[in-house]
């Protein structure tokens, strides 16, 4: 009798265990959705939109915020754009477009001139390439889809020169990738936050993140992208602004980053941020005006005449 209760006792405490490791799991990895939008909008700039495409290659609705500046509506001016690539994994638009503030402060003080930002949908595992999983492609739906799409609908530049990449925490690691893999693309780039011990597991382990999570094996990885972009007798100038906070759990591997970067002959600027956790609001609360000034040196620099 003793024996059966001992075994049922066991039994009982691992089923415990096994739902509280399965509502954990469920808790941390929500389920995807490529239309994202606040619950409460009213939070946001007056010129902040919510909007949708339907993807050429999923077949289904995406979705994404814009920031227009003020004025937008009534011009016929064309502006630069900034997309913003959230963090969260995975993601959704809702996740970064509370930063459409300080844009729009910003600009209202003349910090800087007026600019379009865009916070698009990440996909499941945000900004990755995932083949193997249906409606996974990430960082081919930004670049292929998202771009094209803004340039056609907005009145932006149009140019590499009039857009700008960055991104927070898994959106400064897609920053990363892309930034490298498509710089014909964008000419300002600012990762911040980013999680490139992560990236450096992938690199070593033969794309393996953890035991579940595999991406592309080869070079799939923001320190590999590094080195193949710094071999490229062909590289266009990249304008790049790696930023985070001194009380980050990535701070330290960014200054690792950034000292590879060195290594590799890869010119950029290295933002440290006081006192600042892991939190992109509370990056921009100290340093955003100087986030988005970066970008606003190459703009003034290539503006059209």
């Amino acid at each position: 009798m003793r024996l059966a209760i001992t075994c049922f006792a066991l039994f009982l405490a691992c089923s415990v265990s096994s739902f509280a490791q399965k509502a954990k799991a469920a808790k941390q990895e929500p389920p995807l959705n490529w239309v994202s939008p606040m619950a409460n909008e009213k939070s946001l700039p007056p010129t902040v939109k919510h909007s949708t495409f339907k993807s050429a290659s999923m077949g289904i609705d995406v979705g994404y915020y814009i920031y227009l500046p003020p004025g937008y509506e009534k011009g016929e001016e064309r502006y630069p754009v900034v997309y913003h690539l959230h963090g969260g994994r995975p993601g959704g638009e809702s996740k970064a477009v509370k930063l459409a503030s300080y844009v729009d402060a910003a600009i209202q003080k003349g910090t800087i001139k007026p600019t379009i930002y865009v916070f698009p949908n990440g996909g499941p595992i945000s900004w990755y390439d995932m083949p193997e999983m249906k409606n996974g492609m990430g960082e081919s739906v930004f670049v292929n889809e998202v771009v094209p799409l803004i340039d056609a609908t907005y009145r932006t530049w149009g140019t590499r020169e009039g857009r700008a990449l960055e991104g927070y925490s898994q959106g400064g690691r897609g920053t990363t990738r892309i930034m490298f893999k498509h710089p014909e693309l964008f000419l300002s780039v600012a990762p911040g936050g980013s999680g490139y011990g992560s990236e450096k597991t992938i690199q070593e382990k033969d794309g393996y993140e953890s035991e579940t999570l595999r991406f592309l094996p080869i070079g799939y990885n923001a320190w590999d992208l590094a080195k193949v972009f710094a071999a490229r007798k062909d590289r266009p100038q990249l304008n790049i602004l790696v930023w985070d906070g001194t009380k980050c759990f990535n701070y330290e591997f960014n200054l690792q980053y950034s000292a590879y970067l060195k290594g590799l002959g890869i010119a950029h600027e290295f933002l440290s941020i006081p006192d600042v956790p892991h939190t992109a609001t509370g990056s921009y609360d100290v340093k955003g005006d100087d986030i988005m000034r970066h970008h606003q040196k190459s703009f003034d620099t290539n503006r059209p005449k």
